[in-house]
């Protein structure tokens, strides 16, 4: 698991359709073969640790699906290690898993702030709400609102100058995972598994 803050940016050196390389320093400090390190929010496994960076191996499957499918020699990529059991949660709790691509529509500065304006496909839409969390690229991030599947976040400088989305360009493609709890209440509250006699009208009367 991880938690959306991210720890560097890497680049990526080169990029095959089984493997990534790319070079990081801090993600390394305590690194073994087999760790997890979240890429752009993708979970991927390290095969060989280099000096100067790491290898990771990627099926052609998780290229495609996601944002990575975009990334070239020389791209910046976040990066985050898994979650230690005595770390705190900064952010959110983050699987790694991509749920889909969103499409960035609008990229503006108001104030200190930066107003990202992406799209989600509208199947994933249901899973996002207002003031909610969502991980965009690895980041953790709240969701400022939602419109069908229009969803702008506001982005602190800190976040922004230090992450890739300062690289990031209207009509880019970036990595969405959705906030894991939303999929959870789905799924408890579907009829099939439903007997707990909680609904969705009891939470809404709930303050839910």
């Amino acid at each position: 698991m991880f938690t959306g803050i991210v720890e560097e940016l890497g680049k990526i050196k080169t990029i095959t359709q089984n493997q990534l390389e790319i070079t990081a320093l801090k993600v390394l400090e305590d690194a073994r073969v087999g760790d997890s390190i979240a890429v752009n929010g993708v979970c991927l496994t390290v095969t060989k640790i280099l000096k100067d960076g790491f290898y990771a191996d990627v099926s052609p499957e998780t290229i495609r699906v996601t944002a990575l499918e975009t990334l070239k020699s020389g791209s910046l990529v976040n990066l985050e290690r898994a979650m230690s059991a005595s770390g705190r949660y900064g952010g959110h709790i983050v699987s790694g898993h991509i749920d889909c691509r969103g499409k960035i529509k609008n990229i503006k500065k108001e104030g200190d702030f930066y107003i990202l304006e992406f799209e989600i496909p509208s199947e994933y839409s249901k899973y996002v709400v207002k003031k909610g969390s969502i991980t965009l690229n690895g980041i953790s991030l709240t969701v400022a609102s939602i419109e069908k599947n229009n969803i702008k976040i506001a982005v602190i400088p800190h976040t922004f100058e230090n992450t890739n989305f300062k690289m990031a360009k209207i009509g880019d493609f970036i990595n969405i995972e959705t906030d894991i709890l939303a999929k959870y209440v789905e799924k408890f509250l579907s009829t099939s598994d439903n007997s707990s006699g909680i609904s969705m009208e009891f939470l809404m009367e709930n303050g839910f």
